[in-house]
């Protein structure tokens, strides 16, 4: 796989999860809002150039590692975190 770069952006009580692709200018996000100090994970959005390539995974991964580095919990909202939290049963620690 190509490399991926994920960044944070934070604007207030929500923010999303950036996804840059080395060979590509497209950039997937995963979008959040926090309410009650738990960061719900509301959209997942990858575009078609970029998909395929396990970049939503990522995107997930990186919020993961960002609630246990900063202590929050995780709401998934969006079809595919929750998906992805079944998948992980490892990630309970970071569930709402």
């Amino acid at each position: 796989m190509v490399g991926v770069t994920i960044t944070k952006h934070e604007n207030g009580p929500s923010g999303e999860y950036h996804a840059h692709v080395a060979d590509s200018d497209a950039i997937g996000r995963l979008t959040w809002a926090d309410r009650g100090g738990v960061h719900y994970a509301e959209h997942t959005l990858v575009p078609p150039v970029i998909g395929g390539r396990g970049v939503a995974a990522r995107l997930v991964e990186a919020m993961v590692a960002d609630a246990r580095e900063n202590d929050f919990k995780i709401g998934p909202v969006c079809s595919y975190v929750v998906a992805a939290f079944k998948k992980h049963p490892e990630w309970a620690d970071v569930k709402a």
